[in-house]
């Protein structure tokens, strides 16, 4: 089983924590993982860009000029798409880019990314992390004590909301609880930070 170290929320030391192997200690897949990260980065898309067609383009409406006899080619529209402003032949248009990946899929994705943190050392476990007031500057302070001064992930078992407002204006820092990981957010950050509850938390649904 990995081993990790315990941390309080002053940096100190207070003990060690063995890892579930079905959790943090599989081979991990990167081909699901991926996948899985596609998925994610294709769910955020808006798919909002749009573009005129020539039946949606102003004017045009009159034929530019008869149809035979001038020695030019035929027209039918100044808003047909090979006119300078014309419209737009196979332009996109608004449209979703969501698509699902199935259970066993996304399960295996996320366990390979925590097992990746786990055998990189990524994992700093901390007992009872949480925030007594709003203050990003002791959240800060924490994270230095913890040396987690890059880009990180904090995990809480459940919304804990001063933890959440102290770390919302630190850059790379971003927070979330156990029930909603992803294996992006996961893989973006460079140390993965986790309170001890939700650590057991997730072994306790995916063991």
């Amino acid at each position: 089983m990995p081993t990790v170290a315990v941390f309080d929320m002053t940096g100190k030391k207070t003990g060690e924590m063995e890892l579930s192997d079905a959790v943090f200690g599989i081979e991990p897949n990167m081909t699901v993982v991926h996948a899985a990260v596609k998925n994610h980065l294709a769910n955020r898309r808006h798919g909002t860009q749009s573009t005129l067609t020539r039946a949606e383009v102003r004017g045009g409406g009159i034929k530019p000029w008869r149809q035979k006899g001038t020695g030019r080619a035929r027209q039918g529209s100044i808003r047909a798409p090979q006119w300078t402003h014309g419209g737009i032949a196979f332009g996109p248009k608004p449209r979703s880019y969501n698509y699902t990946l199935n259970r066993k899929t996304r399960r295996l994705a996320l366990l390979s990314a925590l097992s990746a943190k786990a055998a990189a050392g990524e994992i700093i476990v901390i007992d009872g992390l949480d925030m007594s007031e709003i203050k990003t500057k002791k959240f800060v302070s924490f994270l230095g004590s913890v040396e987690a001064t890059g880009k990180s992930l904090v995990v809480t078992p459940e919304v804990r909301v001063n933890v959440v407002k102290s770390a919302a204006n630190i850059p790379g820092v971003r927070t979330t609880i156990a029930s909603t990981l992803n294996v992006y957010d996961i893989l973006n950050a460079d140390k993965f930070i986790i309170d001890k509850a939700a650590v057991e938390k997730l072994q306790e649904v995916y063991a």
